[in-house]
């Protein structure tokens, strides 16, 4: 069956208000326009000054797995590469990894911007704590994975060894470019598990998602996190113990957010029906 309304009951917009309608969508791409390219141009610096720093960038990242590494075998950590190109393409992805970093709070205050005038004051009030705990639960998973995931690594790596084999040697020798992309998979997949508070206290402001449906959720949530921890950490318990329990903590943290969220609704809304 057709939808659309008779000719007579349809709306009949004159050329002007096409017009009218027209301009502001316009003006909105011209602002988003020119938030990406201010974003662009922010992490296009950060990136090509932190590729100066690249070596130093990669030593950093390098360390605790290379001390857990000289802490077993008694010698200095030996990385390699296998292509003429490879180590600076591997500077390249680690300067725009580092890049990411560096300009975020950039990219961040253009989104709020580009955002911030179709909001009202209380919701702009309210985006600002996902602005700025983001960034910082993202930085604490990366950190979680510098100090903890790092040395478990290298132990892992290094008791695969087999130096006095009386077939052959077999020793590790990373590539350059493979660690720095395991270090950076870690980091993302850290950085974004972490962000599970933020993602269902936006979720339960929205309604999307209740205190209630969270807690009776425990139990499938516990297997999920349990799946991602076994897919990304070393095959060993320890490793998956280490990612599991934060990651479980934060999920308890999600959900008394949720209910401080819910609660300060029903307030609101026992305030409105007292006024009206």
């Amino acid at each position: 069956m057709s939808t659309v309304p008779p000719k007579d009951e349809q709306p009949n917009f004159t050329d002007d208000e096409v017009e009218a309608s027209r301009a502001p969508l316009l003006e909105h791409l011209t602002e988003l326009r020119s938030r990406l390219i201010k974003s662009i141009i922010a992490l296009s610096v950060a990136s090509i000054v932190c590729f100066f720093f690249a070596e130093h960038i990669y030593d950093f990242l390098l360390a605790p797995f290379a001390r857990m590494a000289e802490g077993i075998r008694g010698t200095q950590l030996e990385l390699i590469f296998t292509g003429p190109m490879e180590f600076f393409f591997a500077k390249l992805k680690l300067a725009v990894f580092a890049g990411i970093f560096l300009s975020f709070p950039v990219m961040a205050w253009q989104v709020y911007r580009f955002v911030a005038p179709g909001l009202y004051k209380e919701e702009r009030g309210a985006f600002w704590p996902y602005l700025v705990f983001a960034p910082l639960l993202f930085v604490l998973g990366a950190t979680f994975v510098y100090f903890l995931m790092l040395p478990m690594l290298a132990r892992f790596a290094v008791s695969q060894e087999q130096i006095e084999s009386s077939v052959a040697t077999i020793k590790l020798l990373p590539r350059v470019s493979e660690y720095l992309s395991l270090v950076m998979a870690l980091m993302l997949a850290f950085g974004l598990s972490f962000q599970l508070p933020v993602i269902l206290s936006l979720l339960g402001r929205i309604g999307i998602v209740s205190s209630d449906a969270l807690a009776k959720g425990r139990k499938y949530a516990i297997v999920a996190i349990l799946a991602f921890a076994a897919f990304f950490t070393p095959p060993d318990v320890i490793s998956q113990v280490l990612l599991t329990v934060p990651v479980l903590f934060l999920y308890e943290v999600s959900i008394w957010c949720v209910k401080l969220i819910e609660k300060k609704q029903a307030e609101q809304d026992a305030e409105a029906e007292a006024k009206s």
